[in-house]
């Protein structure tokens, strides 16, 4: 995607559209037929090899020539401007080199212009994109594995908000079925009709366990199961108070976790609403022919021949599966919304199942099925292994941030003794879940994520907190300067190395939530946030800030009110709080 450009002020953009003529100008006049574009540039290993690069690999193959002589060949037709100073051919990548004496003050004085909106666009031209996450189902709390879930769909639905879509934050409720009805089984036996004295999702996960465990004494309750099973798809009346009071307890203990960890839906839906409504959109389907029937009477869709296993969408008696509600609620969410695309985050456990899915969703003559797209991410580990919902092994959502926030409290009383408790108390939440959200987050979604609660709550190395410590740091050297005035700065004063690798990390940001965005990963964010960090500890180490003569003084605190305004932004769309002090 060509990014194009809006803003005169917008310099880095500007660089790489002028970097994209040079480059495409040097092919034309070779007679190569090829056009490049800015998602084939990419950014230098070692800062002193380059401010952007272009990887002349691909171009190599297409062209079967060497590519270090197509670099060459490349380099000695671009002409430089006033805004690249030097071209370098390093290894097959052509390093760009920016003047940063006109670049420095265009991106800082942009920086303090645009606070918050900074790195926001309108590439999604306010297009409607709904991003369905955490699924969980009515009978245990939220786990360690329903966290990264949550939080690589809220921050992708974030990062699709800055660059102009219109993102509808959804959940799906798996609220029937018999494993809802294990739980109910259970707190029929042994529950006394009492009331959670607990928070109310953990009281009905309790009883889920507790069958689990009691089944295999008692092989009976499985025949109390089915029938009981029975009972709630015929609507007896006792039956589905009992649902609705248990699912209502799992629910409000959801909405506690969710408002914890800042969560907000825009729609909610939920399973036993929609399961039978399917069933018209599959017969429809049979009788144009799409589907067949197998030998024992269910609709079946024939997917083998698109290298895929068959599918069973109607079982024999007629009643619905699965997959039934979710081709349902496909229609039911285009219908609704007018989506530009529908992003489903689910485990990777559920590859071939979405595959299936929209392959249906084609076949029935749906437009828009190329639009539904499957956000797969791997598990989560522990050091002990996987977790087991059934035996009651599973890092709980609560119970971790609990833990967590302990470890942050220690962390915090270790460098501030007089601390109240209601400030450690909320400091030290935003820590731990700025722990665990970094954590889950900088790892790229496709792969599995092995979680080490004391590893991740650690303020130094690549963690959540070390990247808030360093906002706060800075909230520190702001709050001691007082009178801040960015009038009359001499950017020349920002000469050092640390402080060029500094002002092009800012300016790079943009393009960062636009990579981000664009490929629904959050992990290219994280990872450059850490970066950023990482370079501003070191400048800070280096060179001081307010102990230093006036002029480099203001042009220093300029420097360093621009990444905290970055920090600040990255951190809040990786749905990350940053306070001021730790």
């Amino acid at each position: 995607m060509i990014i194009k450009k809006k803003n005169s002020d917008d310099l880095l953009t500007l660089i790489v559209q002028k970097i994209i003529e040079q480059i495409n100008q040097a092919i034309c006049l070779l007679n190569w037929d090829y056009k490049i574009q800015d998602s084939d540039l990419a950014y230098p290993l070692e800062p002193k090899m380059g401010d952007l690069a272009f990887p002349c690999f691909r171009l190599s193959k297409r062209l079967k020539k060497p590519v270090n002589i197509i670099a060459e060949e490349l380099k000695r037709k671009i002409s430089l401007t006033d805004l690249i100073l030097s071209v370098k051919n390093i290894n097959g990548y052509l390093n760009f080199c920016i003047n940063m004496n006109k670049a420095t003050p265009i991106i800082l004085n942009k920086i303090i212009k645009e606070k918050k909106k900074y790195g926001d666009s309108d590439i999604g031209q306010k297009k409607k994109i709904m991003v369905e996450f955490s699924s969980p189902n009515t009978n245990k709390p939220l786990h360690l594995g329903h966290l990264r879930n949550i939080v690589i769909g809220w921050s992708v639905a974030q990062l699709l908000e800055a660059v102009g879509f219109k993102v509808i934050k959804a959940s799906l409720l798996n609220d029937r079925g018999i494993h809802i009805c294990k739980g109910m089984v259970a707190y029929k036996e042994w529950g006394d009709n009492k009331k959670p004295t607990i928070k109310p999702d953990h009281f009905v996960g309790k009883y889920y366990v507790l069958f689990e465990k009691e089944v295999k004494k008692n092989p009976n309750l499985q025949k109390e199961l089915l029938k009981l099973l029975d009972k709630l798809e015929k609507k007896s009346t006792s039956t589905i108070v009992l649902w609705k009071r248990l699912n209502k307890w799992a629910e409000n203990g959801f909405k506690e976790t969710y408002s914890n960890l800042g969560v907000l839906f825009d729609k909610v839906y939920r399973e036993s609403e929609i399961y039978k409504k399917g069933e018209r959109v599959i017969l429809r389907g049979f009788e144009k022919g799409i589907f067949k029937k197998d030998k024992n009477g269910a609709v079946i869709a024939d997917l083998e021949k698109y290298g895929l296993p068959n599918k069973v969408l109607l079982r024999a008696n007629g009643t619905a599966i699965y997959i039934t509600q979710d081709i349902y609620l496909a229609v039911l969410k285009f219908k609704e919304y007018r989506l530009k695309k529908s992003i489903y985050c689910v485990g990777n456990e559920q590859d071939l199942y979405l595959k299936q899915l929209f392959k249906i969703l084609e076949l029935l003559g749906y437009y828009w099925a190329k639009d539904c797209y499957h956000l797969s991410h791997g598990m989560v580990f522990l050091p002990e292994g996987k977790m087991k919902s059934r035996e009651g092994k599973v890092v709980e959502a609560d119970d971790l941030i609990l833990k967590l926030k302990v470890f942050a409290s220690e962390e915090i009383l270790k460098r501030r003794l007089n601390i109240q408790k209601t400030q450690l108390s909320k400091r030290s939440l935003e820590i731990a879940l700025g722990a665990l959200k970094y954590y889950l987050l900088q790892v790229e979604p496709s792969k599995n994520v092995y979680f080490e609660p004391q590893k991740s709550i650690s303020f130094i190395g690549r963690t959540g907190p070390y990247v808030q410590y360093a906002h706060a740091r800075i909230c520190s050297i702001l709050r001691k300067a007082k009178h801040l005035s960015f009038s009359k700065i001499d950017y020349s004063c920002l000469n050092s190395k640390e402080e060029k690798e500094l002002v092009i990390l800012l300016a790079k940001f943009p393009l960062v939530i636009k990579k981000s965005a664009l490929n629904y990963n959050p992990a290219f964010l994280a990872q450059y946030l850490y970066q950023l960090a990482e370079k501003f500890n070191l400048f800070y180490e280096n060179s001081p800030v307010l102990k230093t003569n006036e002029k480099i003084k203001k042009a220093r605190l300029l420097l360093i009110s621009c990444i905290k305004i970055v920090i600040n932004k990255g951190l809040n769309l990786l749905g990350i709080a940053t306070p001021e002090k730790m």
